[in-house]
């Protein structure tokens, strides 16, 4: 153990998650905040707890609705929890459950609440698509008409361009890039292959496989009853355990046309689904009665270059985690991190095994060290499973959780990369 937890430490006492499911199936019709209200109202059932003693709600999104632009007090009015509960909502990318997870843990170890839902929800299905501006501004000129020469002086100066729609795009603002584009110019940069990328992704369908088969999911899964015929979903649908190593390899690259590496196998799909995670200090937990899995025992986050290292991030991160904590990466137990791309997540455990990006990037005399593949994600991840972008951070500490407890490791980190150069990690203790 790190440190004996004191009264103030924060521990996860329950979560859950929606299954992940690929956008435009059946939880097509459900917004950010259904997903959201069923997963808040879903961890508060599952610990028993009484919605009174709750101080502060903190949900991750980012594509919202504009109607529930706070999405996270809305699903707790949704939820039919005491309104005088405060709730925010945070938008990191896709660290953005993360970020909630920080902030709550933050709350709780500093004194300012003692009990607290950290939480994420998306919904791709649904993303607020806009009219261009020209036509937005053709739009609220509407308020000022009076008459009909108003209204037909404003319908003749409309184009027909102005009808098309402008879809937002997963794509840097700073440089126009496209994750999947990162994806390939980081793989380069690396030399990570095409065969390592479609090796890595085989082994995330499998491995996702293998743990619904055998049950691994079935504890924080929480099956959702979907309106209007109330069918029940328990599981995730993204999962591919057919697949295999020449079906993958015989896909086109998907960005970089004819020469890239990344390909819609080894790239994470558009999902929906959310998921939410109880916090309390040590102290209430004790007090109420639970025995908490886990604490939370630092975190980090850090900025790259979104030019040349949009998606390193964890490369950073982990390092800064590991200094602040005084631990060893060979001591880490469980790692749990964000697979955006099989390109992403092999760039950054060569970056992390590199003496030169030690001491030139790092400041450190030699390199970080190499991640035991037996210890990483091997109940699958993002690939698999389904990348819902505010829910995912959730989703790997409710798994890395999980996985302590089973597997009686004592030292787990999530990790995750995300847009604008972002990078989080955040270092989990298992409580005996």
């Amino acid at each position: 153990m790190l440190t004996e937890p004191n009264d103030f430490s924060p521990v996860i006492v329950a979560g859950c998650r929606t299954p992940f499911l690929r956008s435009g199936t059946e939880f097509r019709d459900l917004l950010t905040y259904d997903l959201a209200r069923i997963a808040l109202k879903g961890v508060i059932d599952k610990a028993n707890l009484r919605a009174r003693e709750i101080e502060q709600v903190i949900f991750g999104c980012v594509l919202n609705e504009p109607r529930t632009s706070n999405v996270a007090r809305e699903a707790l009015i949704g939820a039919n929890l005491p309104l005088e509960i405060p709730a925010h909502t945070v938008a990191m990318a896709c660290i953005s459950g993360s970020q909630a997870i920080s902030q709550a843990a933050a709350l709780i170890s500093s004194g300012q609440a003692s009990t607290a839902i950290a939480g994420g929800t998306e919904s791709l299905s649904n993303i607020p698509i806009m009219f261009k501006r020209p036509m937005r501004r053709k739009l609220m000129e509407m308020r000022r008409l009076k008459n009909p020469v108003d209204w037909i002086k404003w319908a003749f100066g409309l184009r027909l361009g102005y009808f098309l729609p402008e879809v937002p795009e997963i794509a840097e603002f700073s440089n126009s890039l496209t994750m999947g584009q990162s994806c390939d110019r980081l793989s380069a940069r690396w030399g990570v292959s095409r065969e390592e990328q479609d090796r890595y992704a085989l082994r995330s369908h499998r491995l996702a496989f293998e743990a619904t088969r055998n049950g691994l999911f079935s504890d924080e899964i929480l099956p959702v009853h979907v309106p209007p015929r109330f069918k029940r979903i328990e599981e995730d649908n993204g999962i591919r355990g057919d697949t295999t190593l020449e079906r993958l390899a015989g896909l086109p690259p998907a960005f970089y046309f004819p020469f890239g590496t990344a390909t819609a196998g080894s790239s994470s799909f558009l999902s929906d689904g959310a998921a939410a995670v109880l916090l309390m200090s040590y102290r209430k937990a004790k007090t109420l009665g639970y025995k908490p899995v886990a604490r939370i025992a630092g975190f980090s986050f850090h900025g790259c270059d979104p030019d040349d290292e949009l998606l390193l991030g964890p490369a950073y991160a982990v390092p800064k985690l590991l200094e602040k904590a005084g631990v060893a990466l060979s001591s880490i137990d469980v790692f749990e991190f964000h697979e955006a791309f099989a390109g992403q997540v092999l760039a950054n455990l060569n970056a992390l095994d590199s003496d030169a990006f030690a001491r030139e990037k790092l400041g450190l005399p030699s390199k970080v060290g190499e991640v035991n593949m037996d210890r990483l994600n091997t109940r699958g991840g993002s690939l698999s499973i389904g990348h819902p972008f505010g829910a995912t951070g959730i989703r790997l500490l409710i798994s890395c959780c999980d996985r302590l407890r089973r597997e009686s490791g004592s030292l787990g980190i999530i990790a995750s990369c995300a847009g604008g150069g972002l990078g989080h990690a955040m270092l989990i203790e298992r409580l005996s």
